[in-house]
């Protein structure tokens, strides 16, 4: 591939992701729909592996990519209803840093993940995330969501305005080089 190719493969990921992101910053929320007596929503966080089956939100790190075993964990969020998806990841002790331009649209790193002076290789050589814009096409962190019954989809909002409910599964991905293109089964 030429230079120019690649040069304009990356701006048009560039173009669609800050597309993506900017049509999610000025949407609007649904309006409010009245509710029953129903307790609000609450989460608290239990350790649990993998595998285990969880009744509330089962929250899924997977440095994929960059294979961090350290940054790697499986914590079920127990949730009475649908949940911001930053509130289940603050409940599961999950840290996410935003970059300078997009604080909180954007996760470039999750619990410190990337470091700043991690040499990321990746097809055309390495890189170093250092969160001020948006982070790289080729190296960023994948927000993923699965049904109580269903496959793995690839987010179509934020963490600030997506909703999780009991039974679903939220996964945090790293991908380089579009490798891993999907959660684990």
């Amino acid at each position: 591939m030429t230079l120019t190719k690649i040069r304009t493969a990356a701006a048009s990921s560039l173009a669609a992701a800050g597309l993506l992101f900017t049509l999610a910053a000025c949407s609007t929320p649904a309006a409010p729909q009245a509710t029953t007596s129903a307790p609000a929503p609450t989460a608290t966080a239990s350790s649990s592996a993998a595998s285990e089956p969880c009744a509330g939100v089962k929250v899924i790190i997977d440095s994929g990519a960059l294979k961090q075993a350290a940054a790697d964990s499986s914590v079920c969020v127990s949730v009475n209803g649908p949940t911001p998806a930053s509130k289940v990841l603050d409940e599961a002790k999950v840290k996410t840093e935003g970059t300078a331009d997009y604080p909180n649209e954007l996760v470039c790193r999750v619990n410190g993940v990337p470091a700043a002076d991690l040499d990321i290789a990746h097809k055309g050589g390495t890189y170093r995330e250092d969160c001020s814009k948006m982070p790289a096409a080729f190296a960023y962190w994948a927000l993923w969501v699965k049904p109580a019954s269903g496959d793995w989809a690839y987010a179509q909002e934020g963490l600030a305005t997506l909703q999780v409910s009991p039974g679903e599964s939220l996964e945090l991905l790293y991908t380089v080089d579009g490798e891993p293109a999907a959660p684990a089964a």
